[in-house]
């Protein structure tokens, strides 16, 4: 078969552009630091790299919404710590009141400053952070609860509605008063890993509405109303139920609030370890990834020296095989 000198061109033109290529693509590498710049050119790589990518940014978020529980907890459980100052002296104030020494002025007193820590204890319970409250369940946009006066001038707390109104079945001012109710003690939960939700919120009937260690069911705010109602009775009935009942009462309260404040603090503490082991993961899978799509530096350089002595090579040869004029073709 007789070779002509187009036959060599156009081997000569499709070995260059080969050669080029690969340059070329080398070059890319280097200037990118990655092993592939289209799925093309290693599908399998292309597709593990990225199912790594997502599982890194998952737990980004996962991290986010840590931190941002996080906040929420320690908010939380600033809240109790006044809240359980507030009700050790309601305590105080009631084991005060069963001196049987003191006259009305002294227990007008103590009745004044109830007042005013169940006006606190209500501003507590209505916390809010990062525009929600704390304390509302799921109804984060609307206080969860309200105070108002009763006939004897005592302060009473009560489940406020959207409107601010008194929430209870039947009430005409407040709509869907049912599901604001149930939205009160709803909780809500957060992922913090992949398949992980976990609850973080207190709510207010998780404080109110309680079973103590005898299993008897105790409502806060029915005990706070009843102190203040037995100091407004001097009578030996309403001093041996409020040195009793009562005492027992804000007592379980206290244990109860105590109780809850060792859960979120639990819960702050998984926060923690949740944290450090979606950093880990994050560490280690980034590792995987760069592993598997980022260039080792040294190799692709060597590389890239060999190619372009390749190419370099392959045009001299060219120069010397191919007659570059008519008259070398004649000759």
């Amino acid at each position: 078969m007789r070779v002509t000198n187009r036959m060599l061109a156009n081997n000569f033109l499709g070995d260059m552009r080969t050669n080029l290529a690969n340059l070329q693509k080398i070059q890319s590498q280097l200037s990118t630091g990655k092993e592939i710049s289209k799925p093309s050119d290693d599908p399998f790589k292309v597709s593990r790299s990225m199912q790594l990518s997502s599982q890194i940014n998952a737990n980004k978020q996962y991290n986010n919404n840590i931190k941002d529980t996080s906040n929420w907890l320690d908010a939380t459980d600033t809240a109790l710590n006044q809240l359980t100052n507030n009700l050790q002296r309601v305590r105080e104030l009631v084991v005060s009141a069963g001196n049987a020494a003191y006259g009305s002025d002294e227990r007008q007193a103590i009745k004044d400053e109830l007042n005013q820590r169940i006006e606190e204890i209500a501003q507590v319970l209505n916390t809010n952070f990062d525009g929600k409250y704390l304390f509302g369940g799921t109804k984060v946009t609307s206080k969860p609860l309200g105070t108002k006066t009763d006939e004897n001038g005592n302060t009473v707390i009560f489940q406020s509605g959207k409107n601010g109104t008194e929430l209870f079945e039947g009430s005409t001012t407040e709509a869907n008063v049912a599901d604001q109710i149930n939205m009160l003690s709803a909780k809500m939960s957060v992922e913090i890993s992949q398949g992980v939700t976990m609850d973080y919120n207190v709510t207010t009937t998780d404080i109110f509405n309680f079973t103590n260690e005898r299993g008897e069911s105790v409502n806060l705010g029915a005990v706070l109303s009843n102190i203040v109602k037995n100091l407004d009775t001097d009578t030996p009935e309403a001093q041996k139920e409020l040195t009793s009942t009562d005492l027992q009462g804000i007592t379980d309260s206290i244990s109860n609030l105590l109780k809850i404040r060792s859960e979120v603090g639990a819960k702050q503490n998984r926060m923690e370890s949740a944290q450090e082991k979606n950093e880990t993961e994050n560490y280690n899978m980034t590792e995987v990834l760069s592993k598997t799509e980022d260039i080792d530096i040294t190799e692709k350089v060597m590389e890239y020296s060999v190619m372009q002595t390749v190419y370099m090579a392959s045009l001299q040869t060219s120069a010397k095989v191919i007659q570059p004029s008519l008259l070398d073709y004649i000759r």
